[in-house]
């Protein structure tokens, strides 16, 4: 069973301690890894911002166009269409088969039927009380639309 670790939702209360960042620059090499392994070239990277939780990329292959996604807090890996705006769990895609190049440095490569889960089948025991305060108030969908969202 996948697990969600505390803070991966970018929220915690004031008493616990806020975790590190996955820095940017780490996942600009994974990005750009990647872009070599598919034959393509990295687009554009984003550094997570308030309210985004998660960092962003595009990579331009010969036949496609794909957007990466970060999460800020830990290094799992999803993959959307790149015109995703508001992420709706349908916007998430399986993993190219370059998508191996994150796995070698470190990133956890997250799968459509994963992120696409319900909440209810995943083991959310690790979450903070801030962490459930925002997801009742935001009612995701989806295990994706916890990890990686524009929550304020």
């Amino acid at each position: 069973m996948f697990r969600l670790e505390r803070g991966v939702t970018g929220f915690c209360s004031g008493k616990e301690l806020k975790l590190p960042e996955v820095p940017v620059r780490t996942f600009r090499d994974g990005c750009y890894a990647a872009a070599r392994a598919a034959g393509g070239a990295v687009e554009r990277v984003f550094e997570s911002a308030y309210p985004r939780n998660f960092h962003s990329a595009a990579i331009v292959a010969p036949n496609d166009r794909i957007a990466i996604l970060c999460n800020a807090v830990y290094p799992w890996i999803a993959f959307a269409g790149a015109g995703a705006g508001d992420l709706e769990s349908k916007a998430f895609v399986d993993p190219p088969a370059w998508a191996a190049a994150f796995a070698e440095i470190g990133f956890v490569v997250m799968s459509r039927q994963v992120l696409g889960s319900p909440l209810g089948s995943v083991d959310t025991a690790a979450l903070g009380k801030a962490e459930w305060l925002q997801i009742d108030s935001w009612r995701p969908a989806s295990v994706g639309e916890a990890v990686f969202n524009f929550w304020d």
